[in-house]
């Protein structure tokens, strides 16, 4: 079984500020993240795309206790956004302080902006990038 798109790629494609998913060819299901079968139809046909990087935010939290190696960052905005595409993808909200943040921000507009590179950790096999989303 081949990956149309390895958490490398999409790694990759993260950090040139570009959001990769993909698209069964069976049923036509969007996935925001690599895999290998599809969550809806168990498939394996897929087809590597890029999303435009627009969408409403869904959910987020405030994180005061961060990840080893992200001490100096907390606390940050974490956002689920279902993007303008279809699927839902986890990320960073940038340009809106932390104790800003209100239940007023649920289902506003956002814009993928970039990502974030993040060291790894002892648990990890390397540096990981995460969408950094904007309000519009």
């Amino acid at each position: 079984m081949e990956a149309k798109l390895t958490f490398k790629e999409y790694n990759e494609n993260l950090k040139q500020g570009r959001l990769s998913g993909l698209k069964c060819g069976g049923c036509g299901e969007l996935s925001a993240q690599p895999r290998l079968i599809c969550a809806k139809c168990g498939g394996q046909d897929f087809e590597a795309i890029e999303f435009k990087g627009g969408g409403a935010i869904q959910t987020f939290t405030v994180n005061y206790v961060p990840a080893e190696g992200r001490e100096s960052e907390a606390p940050y905005i974490v956002v689920i956004v279902e993007l303008d595409d279809g699927p839902w993808v986890m990320g960073n909200l940038a340009g809106l302080k932390p104790d800003e943040a209100g239940m007023d921000i649920m289902g506003r507009k956002v814009r993928l902006e970039g990502s974030a590179v993040f060291a790894g950790d002892k648990y990890s096999a390397g540096e990981i990038a995460r969408p950094v989303f904007r309000l519009v």
